[in-house]
């Protein structure tokens, strides 16, 4: 099932009623963009390039290596300073509306979360600022070895380790609902315009 982001989180569940949740952080429960839009500007600044806010936040919507071809292809280790400008950025991260009440209430119905990011280990550090860390049954990273989405392979794991049979996929990005198609799991695109909590009310 293909779910739009103009289907509220509260039709999907009444109609579906998912047991287990997969999600994405960045842009999904991590409001995260605007902080990443800044610390790529900051690094363009110190090779004294400037670039337009609204072209980097949607070049990193699509993902870090798509920004860096657009915007500093030249830069060898471009990427290696951007990734420590957005650490510190990343040092106060904000939660979309909803999003730790939303998971607590999937956890106190007997549902459970799981999270699949591209990021190294330093997710679990972020998860714990914000004080969401202990919802999620399992965090899967960078770390685990396990192909990028579009690549199905980190949902597949899950699906097997944990025994998924009605699983709900949710992201901001095409990426996120490929991978989930492509494993069997329904999907929801979500844009950060509606709060989160509506999932599980």
């Amino acid at each position: 099932m293909k779910n739009k982001q103009n289907l509220t989180f509260y039709a999907i569940i009444k109609i579906m009623n998912y047991g287990d949740y997969i999600w994405d952080l960045g842009g999904t429960l991590l409001d995260n963009y605007q902080i990443s839009t800044q610390a790529f500007l900051a690094t363009l600044e110190r090779f004294e390039r400037t670039a337009e806010f609204q072209a980097v936040y949607d070049a990193l919507k699509v993902s870090t290596s798509t920004a860096i071809a657009m915007f500093a292809p030249d830069i060898t280790d471009f990427r290696t300073l951007y990734k420590q400008e957005e650490a510190k950025h990343l040092q106060e991260p904000v939660l979309f509306e909803g999003a730790k009440d939303a998971l607590a209430k999937i956890v106190a119905e007997g549902g459970r979360n799981f999270l699949v990011s591209h990021r190294n280990h330093l997710v679990l550090d972020i998860l714990d600022r914000v004080e969401i860390a202990h919802y999620f049954t399992e965090v899967v990273t960078s770390e685990n070895g396990f192909a990028r989405k579009p690549s199905p392979d980190s949902f597949l794991y899950l699906i097997k380790k944990y025994d998924i049979k009605h699983g709900l996929v949710i992201g901001d990005r095409q990426i996120d609902i490929e991978a989930g198609e492509a494993a069997g799991l329904d999907t929801l695109l979500v844009d950060g315009h509606k709060s989160l909590l509506e999932i599980v009310t």
